[in-house]
């Protein structure tokens, strides 16, 4: 076990382009490759239920992979501060490899390299996940931007984005059974659903996994990039689907920025940096989390904490979660994450309007159900695009910006195909009527958002 390294994984499930791992393999010896779900260690937001299921399947496909080249994943559960240094006297390492997180976690890892390094172990971190890391774009001032558009500028501004690694040919592996690295079994993690069984639409629209990612991007470039232009309709096929790959790192940014410099159409090379600019959001959400870490708990501007949120009408809560408040693109939307684990975009910005503002529900009420139910919720995307819509974030949506539903169903689907795909009672007798007034609740709605603005004002 001499010289064996082990390569922490966490939100890096895949074998190309993993500085980590390609590390380790340089390094020489053993290579024992490991995954701790861990739902109880510091800053850890354990997974919703949708990304459990996601999980349980990307960790198969990726068992499957490294067995391939020679390798192993040896799984393990509770707190990775206590399994790591575990893994590393059953194993005898004497080195622990990883790629960075920025989440309240990354207090762990320091921790954690600071513990292993003391004992005499080597202990390093890669960049992996972001195009740029947190502190390497900031103001003039050395300050975080909270506005996009200068962010990603400063991004493009400063380059440098390097090439990615190629997948190791072979991996010197420890076994992943036996004393001296033993594995939990992925199935008694349960992490997929039984009783009731509610992941069948699940199984029709997701394939997670490496391989199927690089599918997804090829397809996207070759076949979807052209007519990119029209993202914003969700009845035709304009998107990527690369979110829940991503927030996996079945496959990272560094690959997708590479794809969109080859092998385009003049189309759809017209449309790439537009859609690079979107995967610049993720960059600028993450950005945000790295330095805001309780973004999913408290309103990133402060003003916010007075907004009077009104009671929440059950109700009208089920009826929004389930697709049956008789305002059909809202419904279309909550419909399709249910059964698909995911939502179009647009449909997203729509929905999560129609429950801060029209509803006036609080935001984080629609954030933690999103959770529970995307695929690719990520802990900086899901809370700082429910922000964004909300007006309490950075770069937020103007305050008096109410989505409406029908004329966002008239300007982007306007011949209901999205709709009547994920409604098919839309336009009939068993359709209900609409839970609330969208003329009244935006009224109100603005009325309660002018409070905010006025006491801003006054404590000037």
């Amino acid at each position: 076990m001499t010289d064996t390294t082990i390569v922490w994984l966490r939100d890096d499930l895949r074998i190309a382009d993993n500085p980590a791992l390609a590390a380790a393999v340089e390094r020489g010896g053993p290579v024992a490759v490991v995954y701790v779900l861990d739902e109880v260690g510091r800053g850890i937001r354990p997974h919703g239920s949708a990304s459990k299921w996601w999980l349980h399947h990307s960790l198969a496909s990726l068992s499957e992979s490294l067995e391939a080249i020679g390798g192993s994943l040896i799984l393990r559960r509770g707190d990775a501060a206590v399994e790591i240094p575990r893994l590393v006297d059953e194993t005898g390492a004497t080195a622990v490899y990883w790629n960075r997180r920025y989440t309240a976690a990354r207090e762990l890892d320091a921790d954690l390299k600071s513990r292993l390094t003391e004992d005499g172990i080597e202990a390093k971190s890669f960049q992996a996940s972001l195009l740029f890391e947190p502190w390497t774009v900031t103001t003039g001032e050395g300050n975080p931007f909270r506005v996009f558009t200068p962010f990603w500028k400063a991004c493009l501004e400063r380059g440098g984005v390097r090439e990615p690694f190629a997948a190791p040919e072979s991996i010197n592996g420890l076994p992943a059974n036996g004393a001296a690295a033993a594995s939990d079994d992925l199935e008694s993690w349960q992490l997929l659903p039984t009783k009731p069984d509610w992941a069948e639409g699940l199984r029709q629209w997701c394939t997670p996994g490496e391989a199927a990612a690089h599918d997804r991007l090829d397809r996207f470039a070759d076949e979807v990039l052209e007519d990119y232009n029209r993202r914003d309709e969700p009845g035709i096929e304009t998107t990527s689907g690369l979110s829940p790959h991503l927030r996996f790192g079945e496959i990272s940014p560094f690959q997708i920025w590479q794809r969109m410099g080859q092998h385009l159409s003049p189309a759809a090379s017209k449309n790439a940096a537009k859609f690079m600019s979107e995967v610049g959001w993720r960059e600028f959400n993450w950005n945000i989390l790295f330095h805001f870490p309780t973004l999913s708990k408290d309103n990133y501007r402060s003003e916010f904490d007075e907004f009077g949120w009104g009671d929440i009408d059950e109700r009208e809560l089920t009826a929004w979660k389930t697709g049956t408040t008789g305002i059909p693109l809202v419904d279309a939307g909550m419909r399709e994450l249910w059964q698909s684990g995911t939502m179009h975009n647009r449909v997203r910005m729509v929905t999560a309007s129609f429950l801060i503002k029209n509803l006036l529900v609080d935001w984080r009420v629609g954030e933690a159900w999103f959770w529970d139910c995307l695929v690719d919720a990520d802990e900086a995307s899901n809370p700082g695009n429910w922000q964004w819509v909300a007006g309490s974030g950075a770069d937020a949506a103007p305050y008096f910006r109410v989505f409406n539903p029908v004329l966002q169903a008239d300007k982007f689907d306007p011949d209901r195909k999205y709709i009547r795909r994920w409604v098919p009672e839309f336009d009939t007798a068993e359709y209900p009527e609409p839970i609330v007034d969208l003329a009244q609740s935006r009224k109100d709605a603005l009325a309660a958002y002018d409070a905010v603005k006025a006491a801003k004002a006054n404590a000037r």
